[in-house]
C-alpha cells in the first residue's frame, strides 16, 4: 500500500507546472495535481482534455502547462479520444513498437458540461467497451467556462445565466444527476466520488487506485469555482468540507461491483450550512423560502439513505 501522507504525496515532481491562467481558487487544478500524483515514478500518461476551462486555460498553442504527454479535443469527445490511443498504444507494445520497459496510462479530464451532458455519449462507450483508461470529471456544477450556464450537474435552485434567480424564478428547477451511480451501473471496474480535503488522503487514494485498476476507471471530483459558485477563493477547503458533512457530496467507491462508503459524518449537518456559504444560492434564505431549502434537504436525505443502502449490501 502506498503512503498517502500529505508529505509525501507532496514531494512526488508536479506533472502540471505552475503559469497557467486558471483563476485563483480554483478547485479544477487543485483536484488535477492530486490526480497525477497518484502515477508511480517513472510512469508516463497520455493526457485527454476536453473543451473546458482547465483546456483553454492550461494550453494556449504552442505553450503547455502539462509535464506529459496531452491531447486537446473537442467538448463531446474525450472519451473517445484516450481510448483511441489506448487502443494504439496496445497494438503497437503487441507489435513489438514500443519499448518493453516503458509503462504509459491513459487519464482523460473534462468538466461537468463535457461530462455529464456533451460528452455523455463518447464517456458511456469508452466505459462500456472497457478501455484501460481513468476518466476524470472536475465537476463545478455549471459552464464556467462560457459564463456559468446551468448542467446537468448544477444543484437544484442554483443561480446561473440561464436559470437567474427573479421574481419568476427560484433558479434550475432539476436535481443533479447522479453521474456516478450512472458510471457504475455500466459495470467497470473500479468509480469513485470524491473532493478537496484537508489531508488529501481520500483523493491521492482513489486516484492511484482508478489509475492501477486494469480495465475503465471514472473518477468524479467536486472542484468548487469561486466565480460561479460566488465565495471567497480562500474558502475553497471549507466548502469542501461542508460538502462532504451535510452528505451533498458524500465520498464513496464502487470496487469492482461493491459499493463502499468512504467517510461517514459523526453528525450530519444540515444542508444550509453547506448552502450559506455561496452567492448563488443566497435567495433561498430570503424570507417565504424556508420551503425551498427543505425540498433541497429532502433530496439530499433521500440520495444518503440510498447510498448507504447500497454500501450495506
Amino acid at each position: 500500500m502506498s503512503d498517502y501522507s500529505l508529505k509525501t504525496m507532496m514531494n512526488k515532481p508536479e506533472r502540471l507546472a505552475p503559469g497557467h491562467r486558471m483563476c485563483a481558487g480554483c478547485g479544477a487544478t487543485i483536484a488535477v495535481r492530486a490526480v497525477l500524483r497518484g502515477l508511480h515514478e517513472g510512469d508516463r500518461a497520455v493526457i485527454g482534455n476536453a473543451t473546458g476551462c482547465l483546456e483553454v486555460s492550461s494550453f494556449m498553442y504552442p505553450y503547455t502547462a502539462w509535464e506529459d504527454s496531452y491531447i486537446h479535443n473537442a467538448f463531446e469527445n474525450a472519451g473517445a479520444t484516450l481510448s483511441g490511443v489506448e487502443t494504439a498504444y496496445k497494438a503497437l507494445k503487441k507489435r513489438g513498437k514500443l519499448p518493453k520497459d516503458e509503462t504509459f496510462k491513459f487519464i482523460t479530464f473534462g468538466g461537468d458540461g463535457g461530462t455529464y451532458d456533451i460528452g455523455f455519449q463518447s464517456l458511456s462507450g469508452a466505459m462500456e467497451r472497457g478501455h484501460d483508461m481513468v476518466y476524470v470529471c472536475y465537476d463545478n456544477g455549471a459552464y464556467m467556462n462560457t459564463g456559468i450556464q446551468r448542467s446537468s450537474a448544477t444543484p437544484m435552485y442554483a443561480d446561473t445565466t440561464t436559470t437567474p434567480v427573479g421574481t419568476q424564478s427560484n433558479g434550475k428547477m432539476q436535481n443533479r444527476k447522479d453521474l456516478a451511480s450512472i458510471i457504475a451501473d455500466h459495470d467497470v471496474p473500479y468509480v469513485a466520488q470524491t473532493t478537496l480535503l484537508q489531508d488529501f488522503k481520500d483523493i491521492h487514494r482513489k486516484s492511484e487506485k482508478a489509475i492501477y485498476t486494469e480495465g475503465a476507471s471514472f473518477l468524479n471530483i467536486m472542484t468548487p469555482c469561486p466565480r460561479g459558485w460566488r465565495y471567497d477563493a480562500s474558502e475553497i477547503m471549507k466548502i469542501c468540507k461542508l460538502a462532504v458533512e451535510t452528505c451533498y457530496w458524500p465520498l464513496f467507491e464502487v470496487d469492482h461491483g461493491k459499493w463502499i462508503l468512504s467517510y461517514e459524518p459523526k453528525k450530519k449537518l444540515p444542508i444550509e450550512d453547506f448552502l450559506r456559504e455561496q452567492g448563488r444560492f443566497k435567495h433561498l434564505f430570503k424570507k417565504g423560502n424556508e420551503d425551498l431549502i427543505a425540498q433541497f434537504q429532502a433530496e439530499v436525505d433521500r440520495r444518503w439513505e440510498d447510498l448507504q443502502y447500497k454500501c450495506a449490501r
